[in-house]
């Protein structure tokens, strides 16, 4: 960081005299200008100086007249007014001249209005997660007072959900009604007589969520994201989180309850996903995203996202920062794109801070009372917000006045010295709490006590099992057959056959499979409820080759830590594959096995088993015959499940991700479009094997046509397919001139567009034809016919493929 220069941050409250502490503290740093400051934000050196200016452009005057050379926004307000924009590119006056004589604009760690409506808008931001896959309660946008009324009255019962007006409401827009009678006059108060103002326009009703919750805030410049310690504070105005909410009466960090395995997942699945998303729709975002999550059984999720530090967070995190590089130097790196140049370090401490309020805060109270401040020791600051300063007294001027902070080694001293030193602030009515960071000192007492490690202690959850279990029963008991009631839970699954209507020369038919590595895309775009599908396709359509009828199926997951709602969506996927093939899920394994799979990955697997007459067992290979026989296709829905290693390398190539639009289907993105499930064919399929109607049967799979078609064929038997007699499919277009793939290669790696192939007697065509339509099936292809080869030809020779130089190119 260049040397001496000043800072100027805007705001009035707490957490804006702890981000001057912070920034004046720095290395580098001359004075830190605070507009418009309060009573204890100015220094008695002069080297924080309050100036009373609020309008964005005479505050560039006055930055660009005194040597500001960073610009350090506090509150969301100004923010989502679009003050960034002022100080970098708004005002010609303002522009400074570069060394290579460009023109660039001041540093601000803020992020652009844009930006800012991830805390703006709780509409947008709740859409915006939806999109990313990034974990938040289920919601609903309203802009109709009438319609919101009849959702909540239909939804939800009182208690179990959230109201929120979605713009800025000064902290006080979100409502937790215990009943439908409240719940419907909290909506009038937002939507019809505009208790909120605009920002009750739209309103957003979300699932209540339930857990400890966290704050965490992070520097970035909108690729690098850098955590600070995880915070909580305590909103309730009294003694053991009773009474009305506050803007918080109290923090401490890092919170024990934050764990470096929870910072960890926190990290992937929500900071970095938010930061990419913002980036890659066109407003990057930089400054201090604010987290504040919920820790639920089923994973953290995001309550909301703040466009700036949080109040009184800040001033309990910023203490905690290593004097070098500073805060000043961490904040400018972020604003000129460099953050992963600094390196950001945390002491080995903890922080708390005790708020002292005005007396009948957060209600109606009085103001001018005065105050006197007795000398703090140095591991303590006393942090003004509420205060002001007339004819050389400091006068109440707010709810919350000021705040204690104190750093120590430990929690409980922090807490302790905090709550101690309270006694150095006095002045008429206040009110503060002694018991601030009460549950963390149970957490840690309950540990301390402990007497052994517990399964969980090593990452595995007992609990979080039986609560998928619970969550998947119904979805699983909707898959129920002839032979099979589909519970789960005991210690195997049982299956009737003689219920299902086999007896007598019935003979059994197994397959395995997995989905490749279609399921990494699956893990990086976060979309989990399809790939269940393609897990029961690829083993049922094996099975079916056979000429069985799937009967029950069982999946594995593997993973590092269930996460819950994402194994959910994965089975509710497996039940909806097994709908499609009348086929039952009797049971499975869930393997949780910390330290086997890398953190948010998964790994599937599955095993069917299926039943056919012996008469009826495909292929016939002793009477597929050259001379009678052709070739007939059913097409492929896609992909399907293979040849994913190949996609993902063209994808990587491409410049594309796949959250991009897709090439071929612009209503859609790549990635979904890319896990389009596979195929199940039994249902139009099945009823036309058990009439004898055909002779084998091919899955297309890896190893494409010239690999797959062979295996059902006699040894001196071969096919000829015509490629134009059906559409190549635009997915495959797009992957053979992306990935400049030979025709052969595609052949013997990629389905084509056909994922079953038919050898059948010339005289039944018509017959199929018609059947697999009525079942819903098809179209079926004429493919091509069987030929006579030599014995000990390899399988290019085996499968030709016709005119493909000019249909598939």
């Amino acid at each position: 960081m260049a040397s001496s220069m000043n800072v100027l941050v805007i705001g009035s409250g707490g957490r804006e005299h702890a981000l001057a502490l912070g920034l004046a503290a720095s290395p580098g740093v001359n004075r830190v200008f605070v507009a418009p400051g309060n009573g204890g934000t100015a220094s008695p050196d002069g080297r924080i100086a309050n100036i009373e200016i609020s309008d964005f452009d005479a505050l560039a005057d006055f930055a660009i007249k005194n040597n500001v050379g960073l610009v350090v926004p506090g509150p969301e307000q100004p923010l989502a007014d679009g003050i960034t924009a002022v100080f970098k590119k708004g005002i010609p006056k303002i522009m400074l001249l570069r060394s290579d004589n460009s023109l660039v604009g001041l540093p601000v760690f803020g992020p652009s209005a844009a930006a800012a409506k991830i805390e703006a808008s709780k509409a947008f931001a709740k859409d915006f997660m939806t999109r990313h896959q990034i974990p938040t309660a289920a919601y609903r946008i309203f802009t109709s007072f009438a319609d919101a009324e009849s959702y909540v009255k239909k939804t939800y019962k009182g208690g179990d959900f959230v109201i929120k007006a979605s713009g800025l409401a000064a902290g006080k827009g979100v409502l937790l009604p215990s009943t439908i009678e409240e719940a419907v006059a909290d909506l009038k108060a937002i939507m019809v007589d505009a208790e909120f103002g605009a920002a009750g326009n739209e309103v957003v009703i979300e699932e209540r969520l339930f857990g400890e919750e966290v704050s965490v805030l992070t520097f970035t410049d909108g690729y690098t994201v850098i955590q600070c310690p995880g915070a909580q504070d305590h909103k309730r105005v009294n003694e053991g989180d009773e009474g009305p909410n506050t803007g918080g009466m109290g923090a401490y960090a890092p919170a024990p309850i934050y764990t470096a395995v929870l910072q960890e997942e926190v990290q992937r699945m929500i900071l970095v996903p938010t930061v990419n998303g913002l980036r890659r729709e066109g407003t990057p975002f930089v400054g201090c995203l604010y987290a504040g999550l919920i820790l639920t059984a089923t994973g953290p999720k995001v309550i909301e996202f703040n466009c700036r530090f949080g109040d009184p967070e800040t001033q309990v995190v910023i203490p905690l920062l290593e004097a070098t590089p500073g805060l000043a130097a961490i904040c400018k790196a972020a604003a000129e794109g460099c953050l992963d140049s600094v390196e950001v370090r945390f002491k080995d401490a903890y922080a708390a801070a005790v708020v002292c309020v005005a007396g009948g805060y957060p209600g109606s109270y009085k103001k001018g009372h005065e105050i006197t401040l007795g000398t703090a020791p140095t591991d303590v600051s006393i942090i003004h917000a509420g205060t002001k300063s007339s004819s050389g007294r400091l006068l109440t001027n707010g709810g919350r006045i000021l705040a204690v902070t104190a750093v120590a080694k430990t929690l409980q001293d922090a807490i302790r010295t905090a709550v101690d030193n309270v006694r150095l602030v006095k002045f008429e009515g206040m009110h503060f709490r002694r018991d601030i960071g009460f549950r963390a000192l149970s957490l840690l007492s309950e540990n301390s006590q402990k007497n052994g490690f517990t399964y969980a202690d090593a990452g595995v959850s007992i609990d979080a099992g039986n609560l998928l279990v619970e969550k998947i029963k119904s979805t699983v008991k909707a898959t129920r057959r002839a032979g099979a009631d589909a519970e789960i839970g005991g210690f195997g699954g049982v299956f009737d056959i003689a219920a299902a209507g086999y007896g007598g020369d019935t003979l059994l038919v197994s397959g395995t499979d997995g989905v490749g590595t279609k399921l990494k895309i699956a893990h990086l775009v976060g979309k989990h409820d399809t790939i269940g599908i393609d897990l029961v396709a690829m083993s049922v359509n094996d099975v079916l080759v056979q000429g069985a009828e799937p009967l029950f199926f069982l999946d594995y997951y593997g993973c590092s830590k269930l996460e819950v709602d994402v194994a959910r969506q994965v089975v509710a996927g497996i039940a909806e594959g097994c709908l499609q093939s009348n086929c039952a899920l009797i049971g499975g394994e869930t393997a949780e096995m910390p330290g086997m799979y890398q953190p948010g990955d998964y790994d599937l697997a599955g095993f069917v088993v299926g039943a056919v007459a012996r008469h009826q067992l495909l292929p016939r290979i002793d009477f597929v015959s050259p001379e009678t026989d052709v070739v007939l296709g059913l097409p492929s829905s896609g992909v399907h499940s293979n040849g994913y290693s190949l996609v993902r390398k063209i994808v990587g190539a491409s410049g594309l991700s796949y959250s991009s639009t897709c090439p071929w289907s612009r209503s859609t993105t790549l990635g979904d479009a890319l896990l389009t499930p596979t195929k199940i064919y039994v249902k139009e399929l099945l009823p036309v094997v058990r009439r004898g109607l055909v002779k084998a049967l091919s899955h297309i799979t890896g190893g494409g046509f010239t690999d797959n078609i062979p295996r059902c064929l006699p040894k001196d038997v071969g096919v000829e397919l015509d490629a134009s007699s059906y559409a190549l499919p635009e997915v495959f277009k797009w992957l053979k001139k992306q990935g400049n793939i030979s025709d052969s290669e595609l052949a013997r790696t990629f389905n084509c567009g056909i994922g079953m192939v038919l050898i059948v007697d010339k005289a039944y065509v018509n017959e199929i034809f018609r059947l697999v339509s009525e079942l819903g099936g098809g179209p079926v292809v004429m493919l091509g016919r069987c030929t006579r080869v030599a014995v000990d030809c390899d399988d290019n020779d085996r499968v030709k493929i016709l005119n493909a130089d000019k249909a598939w190119n």
